[in-house]
C-alpha cells in the first residue's frame, strides 16, 4: 500500500525544505524527497559554503594588508584544508538544523528519488534500487538546477571543473581560467585570487555580471583590476584542450584570438533545471526551454502539480524559491496568496567588493521611457567605509519621476547585500524619496549612503 500524504515535494533545496515545513504549519501532512543530503545544492554545496570560503578569503586579504592597520604581521599562510574542513563543518551545522526543523513539525524525509507516474502519484526509487510508491492530494516539484556545460568544455571534475569542485578545492592552480562572470564565475574569480592564484575570467556579455546595471559592472570591473584579475568581456572561449599536462584555451573576441595557458578550467555558465527522468511529459506537464512551466501561484498545467525554485526558471536564487514556496502552499491551503512580484527579488553577489540590486536597472528605465532620476553616493564619501578602510564602493538609487517612487537600487562595496534589505521593503511599500529622506539613518554606518544617495538624486544632500 502506498504511503499517503496531503502534500509530497520532491525535492529539498530552500524551496523544497520551506515548501514541506509550512505545509505542515498549515496543519497538512507532508513528506519531502530527497536523494541527497537536505537542504539541496545552496545549502550544501552552494549558497552557505561558499559564503564560508569567501570569509576565509576577505580575512587573508586584510591580513595581507595589516600594516595599513597599525598590525605587523609575520610568516602570513594559509591552510586550504583547514578552509575548506570549515566551510565543511558550517554546511554540515545548516544540514542538521534542517533535519532538526523536520523532526519538529513532523515532516517526513523519504531519501530517494522521486518520479511523477500518476495523478497523485509517486515513485521512489532509493540509493539501494528499492522502489515505493507515494500517493499525495498535492505534488510541489522543487528539484532545482544542475551546472550547463559547453560543447567544447565538458567538465571532468580534474582540468575542466564545475562549482561542485571548486567548493572542495584543497590544491589550488598556479593559474586557473573562468569561464563566465555571473555570480558563481566573479565569486570564485575573487575567492581563489585573493589566495595568491592567477585568475583569468572569461564573460561572452559586454560586461561582468550580465543581469546587474552596467555602472555597477563598470565599477567592479575596475576593482578586480586593481587586484589582480584579468577580465575579458564579449569573448567566448573557442577552443580548450589538455597539452602537456595543461590546459590550452583560445580565447576570441571579434576576429582577435588570444592563447591562454592555465593549470583548470572552471565552467560557470549557467544552470540547467533538473527534469529529466521526474515524468513530467508522462503526466502532461508543460515545459519551456526545460523550465516548468508555472502560473502566478506556482500551479503547472495539470492539475494538482505544483512547481517551484529552480526548476521553474525566473531568477534562479535561493530566497525567489522559498518565497515560491510560500506562494504554493498557501495556495494548497486555500489562502488565496497573491503572486510574486519578480520585479522585487534581491540579488546578491558576495566577492569583494559585493554586488546587490533590486528593481529597475538605467537601462531598463531607458527602454521603458520611464522619467527617472539617479542618486550616486561614493563610499569614498561615507565616514564609516573611511573608518573600514573600505572605498571601493557606490550606492546608486533610480527615482521615477513626478513621485519620486523608488524603481530601483544597485549597489557596489562593503557589506551592500546587508544594505538591500531597506531598499527591498521601500519598494514594496511603494516608498519614495519622502519617507527616505524622512527616515534618520544613524551616523556613521554604511546605511547613511542611502539616504545620501536620496538626497543627491534631489539636490539635498549635505555630504556631498
Amino acid at each position: 500500500m502506498a504511503e499517503s500524504y496531503d502534500v509530497a515535494v520532491i525535492g529539498s533545496g530552500p524551496g523544497g525544505y520551506v515548501a514541506g515545513i509550512k505545509a505542515a504549519q498549515a496543519g497538512l501532512r507532508s513528506v519531502v524527497i530527497e536523494a541527497d543530503r537536505l537542504g539541496g545544492i545552496c545549502l550544501n554545496w552552494g549558497c552557505i559554503p561558499t559564503k564560508a570560503l569567501l570569509r576565509n578569503a576577505e580575512l587573508y586579504e586584510e591580513f595581507t594588508e595589516a600594516e595599513a592597520y597599525g598590525f605587523s604581521v609575520k610568516g602570513l599562510a594559509f591552510d586550504a584544508d583547514k578552509i575548506v574542513e570549515r566551510s565543511r563543518k558550517v554546511a554540515d551545522k545548516m544540514n542538521r538544523g534542517v533535519t532538526s526543523l523536520f523532526k519538529k513539525y513532523k515532516v517526513t524525509h523519504l531519501a530517494g528519488r522521486g518520479k511523477l507516474v500518476g495523478k497523485g502519484q509517486i515513485e521512489v526509487t532509493g540509493a539501494d534500487g528499492k522502489r515505493q510508491s507515494v500517493q499525495a492530494k498535492h505534488i510541489i516539484v522543487a528539484t532545482g538546477a544542475s551546472p550547463r556545460g559547453l560543447p567544447n568544455l565538458t567538465p571532468d571534475g580534474k582540468r575542466f571543473i564545475t562549482y561542485r569542485d571548486a567548493i572542495t578545492l584543497t590544491s589550488f592552480p598556479k593559474r586557473l581560467l573562468i569561464v563566465g562572470a555571473g555570480a558563481i564565475g566573479v565569486e570564485f574569480a575573487y575567492y581563489f585570487s585573493a589566495f595568491g592564484v592567477e585568475v583569468h575570467l572569461v564573460e561572452m556579455a559586454p560586461q561582468l555580471l550580465p543581469v546587474e546595471d552596467a555602472e555597477i559592472a563598470e565599477l567592479l570591473l575596475r576593482a578586480f583590476k586593481k587586484k589582480g584579475i584579468q577580465c575579458y568581456t564579449g569573448t567566448t572561449v573557442a577552443e580548450a584542450a589538455v597539452k602537456r599536462n595543461k590546459v590550452e584555451a583560445v580565447l576570441a573576441k571579434g576576429d582577435e584570438r588570444t592563447k591562454l595557458e592555465c593549470d583548470q578550467v572552471l565552467i560557470a555558465v549557467g544552470m540547467a533545471p533538473n527534469t529529466q527522468e521526474l515524468g513530467l511529459e508522462g503526466c502532461g506537464v508543460k515545459t519551456e526551454r526545460g523550465f516548468i512551466v508555472t502560473d502566478g501561484r506556482m500551479r503547472t498545467s495539470v492539475e494538482g502539480i505544483w512547481a517551484i525554485g529552480d526548476v521553474t526558471g525566473h531568477q534562479l536564487l535561493a530566497h525567489k524559491a522559498s518565497a515560491e514556496a510560500e506562494v504554493a502552499v498557501a495556495d494548497i491551503a486555500g489562502h488565496d496568496p497573491k503572486p510574486l512580484d519578480y520585479g522585487q527579488i534581491p540579488g546578491c553577489t558576495y566577492c569583494q567588493p559585493q554586488v546587490a540590486s533590486i528593481g529597475l536597472t538605467e537601462a531598463q528605465c531607458k527602454e521603458q521611457g520611464l522619467e527617472h532620476r539617479i542618486g550616486r553616493y561614493p563610499y569614498a564619501a561615507s565616514g564609516k567605509a573611511n573608518a573600514l578602510r573600505q572605498l571601493d564602493g557606490m550606492v546608486k538609487l533610480i527615482f521615477g519621476e513626478p513621485h519620486g517612487q523608488l524603481l530601483g537600487a544597485h549597489l557596489i562595496g562593503a557589506e551592500v547585500t546587508e544594505l538591500l534589505a531597506e531598499l527591498g521593503l521601500a519598494m514594496r511599500l511603494e516608498a519614495t524619496r519622502d519617507e527616505i529622506l524622512a527616515t534618520v539613518h544613524a551616523h556613521p554606518t554604511l546605511s547613511e549612503s542611502i539616504f545620501e544617495a536620496t538626497g543627491v538624486a534631489y539636490g539635498l544632500s549635505a555630504n556631498l
